[in-house]
């Protein structure tokens, strides 16, 4: 080995302590290679343009689209559209069903909403052609579709109401949208849809966006809207509901006010349609479309299909699934040794994931004085690791720890680090255990310590 080669970086955390950026992108790789091929629709309203501009957002979506993402991009026009009424000097007219606030698009109405959704799509496609050197799209290359995707059907005469111009989507255009895809081009789609009979319709842009996604079976449907989200009775934001959890929210809250409930409502049949995921960001927030997406506990609220429904609390009936689960892991080493006895006496500290009445994974959480909790026993099956179980089940406990107002989760583990480390554990001691836990710790394990501040 020749006496001149450079000294090597030590492995571990302190190769990388000068260069945060390393340990960063590392840690966002699985979201890359998860999300590569994956068809995304993005949904922003106007007042986006408004709050930020367009130059970030592009850029993240051109991001996006570079690491093998297949993106259907979707843009509202609401305050575009008011600008043109002031300057022609026309009042807006807008009117309320049982579901939305429609606006009444007029012939005059017609002409504004034109020039809003042309000059709003003209600047993003300008947008995307930038490749400036030393800026975020230099060499990016990105080639935008917009075409006449969306056929349109007039909303008609509700409650004595005729709104002329404005419409609803009626059918997409998949398989003209999937080979644009399929080409790697971005699609572009407009507010505006088209008859049969070549008649121009005003469209609400969530009901372009869910529509497409339904149509494509799209793995996920983003808005970046400006509402704020709901939140839980402590004024908690919440961060992920199942249709049955959205259903009995909207149930109990009535005073939501109709444009949020709108969107709700078409984000449920999007799922319904088998879109799988349906984020909600805000629009007035830079970088929430890449903090959702490359972070573990995201920015927004998430409303999910049916697999959320089978995360539940565990009862008497799933000891003998949990202990399934759990002593292959045993046996390994991996997991603590605990008998069965000990699972039934501690089985209301279980959460478990079930698919068609079948266990595959399962979590416990422990309280200790102080604010502080252990979480223990997490264990997913092999046959579908890699799925997002285990993180599901992580953000359960977490959850549950919130409502018996623990404030920080330790969790002890011997060949699982990295997975916690990953998901915003930090490395601790033995020492900083609570005195009760310390008194059992397994000194014959050595168990890694690791904390998470809730």
């Amino acid at each position: 080995m020749s006496t001149n080669a450079p000294n090597l970086a030590p492995s571990g955390e302190e190769s990388t302590s000068n260069f945060p950026f390393v340990g960063w992108l590392r840690d966002v790789a699985p979201y890359i290679h998860s999300f590569r091929e994956k068809t995304f629709v993005i949904a922003f309203a106007g007042e986006l343009v408004k709050e930020i501009g367009l130059e970030n957002i592009i850029e993240d979506i051109a991001m996006l689209h570079a690491m093998g993402m297949r993106i259907v991009l979707v843009h509202g026009i609401r305050p575009q559209i008011e600008e043109q009424l002031k300057l022609r000097k026309i009042k807006s007219k807008f009117g309320t069903s049982a579901l939305n606030t429609y606006r009444i698009t007029d012939a005059a109405a017609l002409e504004c909403v034109k020039e809003a959704a042309g000059e709003l799509r003209l600047d993003i496609e300008a947008a995307f052609s930038r490749g400036l050197p030393n800026t975020p799209m230099a060499g990016s290359r990105i080639s935008v579709i917009s075409g006449n995707f969306i056929t349109a059907m007039p909303v008609g005469v509700v409650d004595g109401v005729d709104y002329i111009h404005t419409g609803l989507v009626r059918k997409v255009d998949s398989t003209s949208i999937t080979l644009s895809l399929d080409s790697n081009k971005i699609v572009l789609l407009s507010p505006l849809g088209f008859s049969p009979t070549g008649q121009a319709f005003n469209l609400a842009y969530e009901d372009v966006a869910a529509s497409t996604a339904a149509a494509l079976k799209a793995d996920k449907l983003i808005f970046l809207s400006p509402y704020s989200g709901l939140r839980d009775a402590d004024g908690e934001l919440i961060t992920e509901l199942s249709l049955p959890q959205l259903q009995d929210y909207m149930s109990a809250h009535k005073e939501l006010e109709i444009g949020l409930r709108g969107l709700l409502n078409i984000s449920g049949r999007a799922v319904r349609s088998g879109v799988s995921r349906v984020h909600f960001l805000p629009c007035n927030q830079d970088g929430a479309l890449l903090e959702e997406l490359f972070t573990h506990d995201g920015i927004g609220m998430m409303l999910a299909s049916s697999d959320i429904e089978n995360l539940r609390e565990a009862n008497q009936d799933d000891v003998g699934g949990i202990l399934q689960l759990t002593m292959p892991l045993e046996e390994e080493g991996i997991l603590a040794a605990r008998g069965q006895d000990v699972i039934e006496r501690d089985i209301q500290r279980f959460s478990v994931i079930e698919h068609d009445r079948v266990l595959f994974g399962c979590a416990a959480l422990f309280p200790f004085p102080n604010g502080v909790g252990e979480l223990a026993c997490l264990a997913v099956d092999p046959d579908v690791q890699g799925s997002g179980d285990g993180e599901r089940l992580l953000k359960r406990i977490e959850m549950r720890a919130k409502q018996e107002n623990i404030k920080k989760l330790f969790v002890l583990t011997t060949r699982t680090e990295h997975w916690f480390l990953k998901r915003g554990f930090k490395r601790a001691t033995v020492d900083d255990l609570p005195e009760e836990r310390k008194q059992i710790y397994n000194w014959d394990r050595k168990s890694m310590v690791l904390t998470k501040d809730l």
